[in-house]
């Protein structure tokens, strides 16, 4: 059984490779920017770390703080492949996820999901923290990483909790998945019908009940921000984040946060009992997802 000590050190190396995949550094190169062999950083990435020296260098050279390479306090995390690499390290050891994400968690999207994303992505016009890629390279790197999580998702089947906001499938249903308002009309009344076919995909998860998997619609008003929480054996560990996947995604500002101090967890955690407890659910939460797809969807 591994010790306390190793799992921290563990833990170290998995931001340590989150941060370099957002930052789209390789393994080689970071190696060679901090004059250690690759075969050390690999190992350094696994959290067999010999010298502080070398951290204090890493996070030199990836531009973060030694504090958050070594998640004492709050991690501060400034590009969505790091972050999403991160939920997907949380999510292997977890036992239970309770999430509001917008429009739905992606760990519950349909496969098409991710088809029409990498468009949806690459038609967007914010800027990217590219390091050294090109905007197809970062944008296929961070479709690795999220459809990673799914895989895991599916794999493991840890209990998950979605609340789903009502005003967020409204703009959903309205816009479609876009990237930006101005694509042709076409194009428009395409992504509107993914977006119809996706919130039937909800109610087809709500009316199946798969073991595990609950689902809360939300009608009153919900943070800005996304957030999950993560129960593990020992902890828990919340998430929060800027980033969105949804209609005029967001995988460029802003900047998330990850923790487990006491006071953030007991403060989320009592906001999700909130939502949960006033959410629609079951035969409920199906007729309002079809009012909803009746009212505002895009079905011809």
């Amino acid at each position: 059984m591994a010790s306390a000590k190793q799992f921290q050190f563990a833990e170290i190396g998995a931001r340590l490779r989150a941060y370099r995949l957002g930052k789209g550094i390789s393994p080689e190169d970071l190696a060679d920017r901090i004059g250690i062999s690759r075969a050390a950083l690999y190992r350094a990435e696994k959290g067999e770390i010999r010298k502080i020296d070398t951290l204090t260098s890493i996070a030199d050279v990836l531009k973060v703080s030694l504090p958050s390479l070594m998640g004492v306090g709050v991690e501060y995390v400034s590009t969505a492949v790091a972050f999403f690499e991160r939920m997907r390290q949380l999510e292997e050891e977890c036992q239970q996820i309770i999430g509001l994400f917008s429009p739905i968690s992606y760990l519950l999207t349909s496969d098409d999901y991710d088809r029409v994303l990498r468009e949806v992505l690459m038609e967007a016009n914010q800027p990217l923290d590219l390091g050294e890629r090109s905007k197809e390279e970062a944008i296929n790197e961070l479709l690795a990483v999220l459809q990673a999580r799914k895989r895991t998702f599916r794999e493991k089947a840890p209990l998950i909790v979605s609340l789903i906001s009502t005003g967020d499938l409204e703009r959903f249903l309205v816009h479609g998945l876009v990237g930006r308002y101005d694509l042709p009309p076409a194009v428009v009344r395409e992504r509107r019908r993914m977006a119809c076919k996706e919130a039937r995909h909800i109610i087809d998860i709500i009316q199946s009940q798969p073991m595990g998997i609950q689902v809360g619609l939300v009608q009153e008003p919900v943070p800005a921000t996304s957030f999950q929480i993560f129960r593990q054996a020992d902890r828990s560990v919340l998430a929060i984040s800027p980033y969105r996947l949804g209609e005029q995604p967001n995988i460029r500002l802003g900047v998330a946060l990850i923790t487990s101090a006491p006071e953030a967890m007991t403060l989320h955690e009592s906001i999700a009992n909130r939502l949960w407890g006033n959410s629609l659910k079951g035969e409920a939460a199906v007729r309002h997802i079809n009012g909803m797809i009746e009212k505002f969807g895009q079905t011809a």
